[in-house]
């Protein structure tokens, strides 16, 4: 059975810890993020935790419920930073683009902890304020129920399968990282027309591209797509 969380009020230590600081779940999830960034996910244990913390690593339980309930945690944090450096326009289209690349960048920003959260679903408050605020945007530029679920689904979706792709480069080793970026100029661009002249033709816009993320590309499809459908809904409401 796992152990109850206990309520924040009731938590919180009045004792500093040994480096001096009051805990909170702010600073643990702040630890956990340094933590995943100088060590990986594989470094991330309720030991090292508390160790980081200069508290005891059963400390940890009182705040979440295990290592899964701050991996939640860091991924709402994570959402929440989005949210918190987006500003809404009032266009639609506009303010959806600014977000989903807000997301993308929030999640880049720590690779290791995007690799470990995007694929998950916290249910918490900063996770729930952006997928009402999607929805929110959808609904008020008027598109249907069923077609504000579908577009959030494939926005929310792309935004994070890139966030988790693109993560996995920065996350490798940076030789190792190079040494793929540079597979387009060393081999691709070297391949003869003759037995590969498609790739023979591209190699240079292929170099020149395929070391950037398609997400804003990708994104743009997206939104012309579900700009088109709502266009194509109020014209036929128009017409009934």
């Amino acid at each position: 059975m796992p152990k109850k969380v206990v309520p924040e009020a009731e938590r919180r230590r009045r004792r500093p810890t040994r480096q001096g600081s009051v805990l909170s779940e702010k600073l643990i999830v702040q630890t956990a993020l340094r933590m995943l960034r100088e060590h990986g996910s594989a470094g991330l244990t309720a030991r090292r935790l508390g160790a980081a913390l200069g508290a005891d690593p059963s400390t940890l339980y009182r705040y979440f419920a295990g290592l899964d309930g701050l991996t939640r945690a860091i991924g709402e944090e994570l959402m929440g930073r989005a949210l918190d450096s987006w500003t809404a326009t009032g266009s639609w289209r506009t303010d959806l683009r600014a977000l989903g690349l807000a997301i993308h960048a929030s999640y880049l920003a720590h690779p290791q902890a995007a690799l470990l959260t995007a694929s998950r679903v916290t249910g918490r408050p900063r996770e729930i304020e952006v997928d009402e605020t999607i929805l929110g945007i959808l609904r008020g530029a008027g598109f249907g129920e069923a077609d504000a679920v579908g577009v959030y689904h494939a926005f929310i979706d792309l935004a994070l399968a890139f966030a988790s792709l693109d993560a996995g480069a920065l996350a490798i080793k940076d030789e190792v990282r190079e040494a793929d970026e540079d597979m387009w100029s060393s081999t691709y661009a070297r391949l003869p027309a003759e037995t590969h002249p498609h790739i023979a033709a591209t190699a240079h816009l292929l170099a020149a591209r395929m070391n950037h993320s398609a997400y804003p590309v990708v994104l743009d499809t997206l939104l012309d797509s579900a700009e088109a459908r709502l266009i194509s809904a109020r014209s036929g409401a128009g017409t009934a």
